[in-house]
């Protein structure tokens, strides 16, 4: 079994709805955005897949959420923007567009500071 991983980052604003404390208030963060994918079977160059190619695919995954107020998105209109739940959304998407390759999406983790992240496994 072989297994990528890739890092981005996005810059996005939120604030946790009923939240106790001064998360509810608005705030932002540079979150940084790990993904994970595995396969088992190299293709006839020897990579699992093109990294340039996961890349993209997460990059325009990004660009939704890349400075904006996560709280006005789409996606969290019935859920708060959390960390958890930006892990899932990006999961999902991303998902999505690697359909067509031959790999397993394993996890997507998001950082909205050094110390404190969140994990998404399908």
């Amino acid at each position: 079994m072989f297994e990528l991983t890739i890092r981005d980052e996005f810059a996005a604003a939120h604030y946790l709805r009923n939240y106790p404390g001064a998360c509810e208030r608005p705030h932002g963060h540079n979150w940084k955005v790990e993904v994970c994918v595995r396969g088992e079977k190299l293709n006839e160059i020897g990579i699992l897949m093109d990294f340039k190619d996961l890349k993209k695919h997460l990059k325009e995954v990004l660009e939704d959420l890349d400075h904006r107020d996560l709280n006005l998105h789409p996606a969290f209109q019935d859920q708060n923007p959390s960390s958890e739940n930006i892990a899932r959304y990006i999961f999902l998407k991303l998902k999505e567009r690697l359909a067509n390759y031959p790999v397993e999406l394993v996890r997507v983790t998001v950082c909205e500071t050094e110390r404190s992240c969140a994990s998404y496994y399908g």
